[in-house]
């Protein structure tokens, strides 16, 4: 074989790889499969699948990490309690107070910081992927405001515990539909898409305000945490909700990964590579907004999640394809991390863990601003 085949062979070795998160060969059409640069290669009733390398040791440290930041999540607070005793609380051992400490106050703020942080991030990086740029995020573009106005909507004017999640849903929804209208058909691509966003945004946060201005001080108070973002309001039921949508939100996302990546080129390639992509995005879309109402509805607009989170792991994973798993993983992270960070820092004081992303956020925004833009979204 010539220099020249050789390197038209790796060519397409190398598209193969960019295209297919997981392609699938027929091993009676080729005796033998070289594996990619990168990859580990899985054979099985007739069939080769490709795994990336670098996705599944990402992976694995942003879990390891998750775990460990989840264990001192548990240990730390107004009574520091050592890895073992907390081992034993959560087995049903040990003291009263301390099984009280762990399984009732701390595992299921942990569990809520965990199932919203990782809905956040998950709907950032659907969300950029969308529109193609970095700084799509449901906060950004109206999405989170939509969901807190109509989630404190609920909470001002009813008392069902679950009217939160469905206002939120309902919030997010016509938010995503303003944007869309405002941004006078030039889809999702484009800045005009993120300033018609910003604009949804800063007058349902102005409804928010005015609401919260025209009710009694309790009343204000009682709704205040979805303003600002805190673990402090959560409701069971609403963490209940936002666990399974996570949960099928996330096998969603895993199966339109291929096409997740197919999108980030144009309209006319997807189309050519057999995806739908006008049915793609409604989908994508739909998806993202209905994460962040949930989300939103146990949490509040921690916004910043869906931007950190998705920078993470974009810093750590190859170009290659859309970082689902390691971008949830990372925003679980952030949000675990920074509502740990808000509990203790200026104890007996608590942050709402909405002030604190923010606080991290904000240069985090400005430093994305500022450098130059990678060709992948």
């Amino acid at each position: 074989m010539t220099p020249r085949c050789l390197k038209t062979e790796f060519r397409k070795q190398d598209t193969a790889a960019l295209l297919f998160s997981a392609p699938s060969i027929k091993a009676a059409d080729e005796v033998s499969v070289i594996s990619p640069t990168g990859y580990w290669r899985w054979s099985g009733r007739g069939t080769s699948i490709l795994i990336e390398r670098r996705a599944v040791w990402v992976n694995a440290g942003l879990l390891l990490a998750l775990l460990l930041s989840g264990i001192a999540y548990l240990c730390l607070g107004s009574l520091t309690l050592g890895p073992r005793e907390v081992i034993s609380a959560l087995a049903g051992q040990g003291d009263a107070m301390t099984g009280f400490m762990v399984q009732e106050l701390r595992l299921p703020r942990l569990v809520a910081a965990c199932l919203t942080g990782g809905a956040f991030a998950l709907a950032g990086i659907l969300m950029q992927t969308l529109a193609r740029n970095r700084l799509a995020t449901p906060g950004i573009i109206g999405i989170d405001n939509g969901a807190t106005a109509f989630a404190v909507a609920s909470v001002v004017g009813m008392s069902v515990s679950l009217a939160p999640s469905a206002m939120a849903l309902t919030g997010a929804v016509t938010a995503a539909v303003l944007t869309f209208g405002l941004a006078a058909g030039s889809g999702t691509q484009g800045y005009r898409f993120i300033v018609a966003g910003i604009g949804v945004g800063a007058v349902f946060g102005a409804i928010t305000q005015l609401l919260l201005a025209r009710v009694a001080i309790d009343t204000a108070n009682a709704a205040y945490p979805w303003t600002v973002g805190s673990l402090n309001a959560r409701s069971g039921g609403s963490v209940q909700l936002l666990g399974i949508g996570l949960m099928l939100g996330f096998v969603a996302a895993l199966a339109l990964a291929r096409s997740l990546t197919i999108l980030r080129f144009s309209e006319a390639t997807a189309n050519g590579l057999g995806v739908n992509a006008k049915a793609r995005r409604v989908q994508i879309l739909l998806l993202s907004v209905v994460l962040t109402a949930l989300a939103v509805a146990v949490a509040g607009p921690v916004g910043m999640v869906g931007l950190i989170g998705p920078e993470i792991a974009r810093a750590l994973s190859t170009p290659r394809h859309v970082p689902v798993v390691a971008a949830t993983l990372a925003g679980a992270l952030v949000m675990v991390l920074a509502d740990l960070a808000g509990r203790t820092l200026l104890a007996p004081i608590e942050l709402p863990v909405g002030i604190v992303t923010a606080i991290i956020g904000g240069p985090w925004l400005l430093w994305i601003l500022m450098r130059p833009q990678r060709s992948h979204a």
